[in-house]
């Protein structure tokens, strides 16, 4: 794959991206929580697109791997921001949306701001809200006096290096809840999720698809597949659920 290229956002953040240029509708990749346009998931789809002719975008959110900023001065309103900037700058006309764990609530975020222009939406173990109902749900006493004391506070992380979990990210992530009231899909949409999920529990993704309203909204589950989502197998189903969602007179 050919070296990242720099946009600068109106609020002056530098968002590292790759872009594939086809047919469209342009598929654009939003990733989860600490990761980057380098995942496993990422790449694959990339190579898809590429094999396949069709327009493709991956970014960093401000504070993710090649962009500009520090992971613990984000949330979940500026990486909502940075995807927006990235799609409304850099694309034209329709585009689907692929979101993995955090990605997946910011594509369903930006199902509303994008209105018309989105045609189809698949999230791969969707986080919806969890900086309310996984993170802040699941602190004790202790940790949220720290939280409210230091303004942060670090958990285990079985990926990389501890995350920082700051006040800012619980308080803005309040402002963007999408379970807590109603939800419209009104594109065709695909929800996929391990059983064996450890990170995002099934019962996410069985809760997203009763709240959600739209034509035509289905939900996968795979068994014994994990948060990650990325063996051949998984990585299979995420290229037939964005066939499946390729509006017709556009496949």
């Amino acid at each position: 794959m050919a070296s990242h290229t720099d946009f600068v956002s109106a609020q002056g953040r530098r968002l590292a991206y790759q872009r594939i240029l086809g047919k469209g509708p342009e598929i654009v990749f939003l990733s989860g929580f600490k990761s980057d346009m380098q995942g496993r998931k990422a790449l694959h789809l990339a190579q898809w697109a590429a094999r396949s002719g069709r327009s493709f975008l991956r970014f960093d959110y401000s504070g993710h791997g090649q962009s500009s900023g520090l992971f613990c001065d984000g949330c979940i309103g500026d990486w909502l921001t940075d995807a927006e900037a990235v799609i409304t700058e850099l694309t034209e006309g329709p585009v689907i949306l692929v979101g993995s764990s955090m990605g997946g609530w910011i594509s369903l975020l930006l199902a509303k701001r994008l209105g018309a222009r989105l045609v189809g939406l698949v999230t791969i173990a969707a986080a919806p809200d969890f900086t309310e109902d996984s993170i802040w749900a699941g602190f004790n006493a202790n940790q949220r006096a720290e939280l409210k004391l230091n303004g942060q506070i670090a958990l285990t992380s079985d990926y990389d290096e501890p995350y920082i979990i700051t006040q800012r990210l619980i308080e803005d992530g309040r402002h963007n809840l999408v379970l807590h009231k109603p939800l419209e899909l009104p594109c065709s949409s695909r929800f996929l999720q391990g059983t064996a999920d450890v990170d995002v529990d099934m019962s996410v993704a069985l809760r997203l698809l009763a709240h959600a309203s739209g034509p035509d909204i289905q939900l996968t589950l795979v068994d014994g597949a994990d948060h990650r989502f990325s063996d051949g197998r998984c990585l299979g189903l995420i290229e037939n659920a964005l066939i499946d969602v390729l509006p017709p007179v556009l496949t």
